[in-house]
């Protein structure tokens, strides 16, 4: 059996009665990092009387995890198996996924276990009206890709959070910024910890409130999707948007019979 447990995101009182239960109870440990899972069961065991597991401990993540399941796949189906990531929750944004295709593929019987995110935490604080929203996760670091997805991002019509470190927190309100200085955004840093905040306001103001501050620890950015009146646009404005290709192939694609592909090689042709 795997069970792939979420860990509190900061605050250690959130992790449940069940969660700690299957840690006491497991054989087997595979972790993002091992170091962070060990101190997590440490810290259970010394504030929450839970009997630290006689276990063993593997370090399971992108770099590794093909390599993992070669070495010892086959011994799960008589294991008592955790996974846990960092903090949070298994899979979302995190080397997991490759484990739960595993046990998909061999038949082995797996079970999620529901508790924190980041995601869904933020995004409830947000206020934001919208039930719907897209997560994307971190965007990638520089360069036309970035631009591409942030585009995306800010154009799909629909709420989205993201996830950003704290060096190229700046960096993003810029671009933001640049793109639409006026679009709203919802910022919650170091959900669940001491100096939790949370900071509501259009891209320029947030930018320049944040400038006077000391960028530190883990943050997740809400971008509101734009006003309903603004995503009503006709095929001829869509033409004339100044988006990257991919985002703009897909909106065309959306307002016509032709593919995501096709529109894609005219824009590039």
């Amino acid at each position: 059996m795997i069970t792939f447990i979420p860990t509190p995101i900061g605050n250690p009182q959130d992790i449940t009665i069940r969660a700690m239960k299957l840690f006491e109870s497991a054989t087997l440990f595979l972790c993002e990092d091992t170091r962070q899972t060990k101190r997590l069961l440490r810290l259970l065991e010394e504030r929450f009387d839970m009997s630290y597991p006689d276990a063993e401990f593997y370090s399971f993540n992108e770099h590794n995890g093909q390599e993992r399941l070669d070495e010892f796949g086959e011994t799960f189906k008589d294991k008592e198996v955790v996974y846990v990531s960092d903090a949070g929750m298994p899979v979302i944004s995190d080397p997991g996924q490759l484990l739960v295709a595993y046990a998909q593929e061999n038949d082995l019987k797996y079970d999620v276990l529901p508790g924190a995110s980041a995601v869904t935490t933020a995004y409830a604080a947000s206020g934001f009206e919208e039930g719907k929203f897209l997560f994307y996760a971190f965007l990638p670091h520089k360069g036309k890709e970035r631009a591409s997805a942030l585009a995306e991002a800010m154009n799909n019509g629909y709420n989205t959070v993201l996830y950003e470190s704290p060096h190229r927190l700046e960096k993003l309100l810029d671009e933001v910024e640049t793109i639409d200085e006026n679009r709203e955004l919802f910022l919650a840093k170091e959900i669940s910890k001491k100096y939790q905040n949370y900071y509501c306001g259009t891209a320029k103001s947030l930018n320049e409130q944040l400038k006077e501050l000391t960028i530190r620890g883990e943050w997740v950015v809400v971008i509101k999707a734009k006003a309903q009146a603004e995503k009503n646009l006709s095929f001829s404005e869509v033409l004339q948007l100044d988006l990257p290709p991919k985002p703009k192939a897909k909106l065309l694609s959306q307002l016509s019979d032709k593919s995501v592909k096709e529109w894609y090689n005219e824009l590039i042709g």
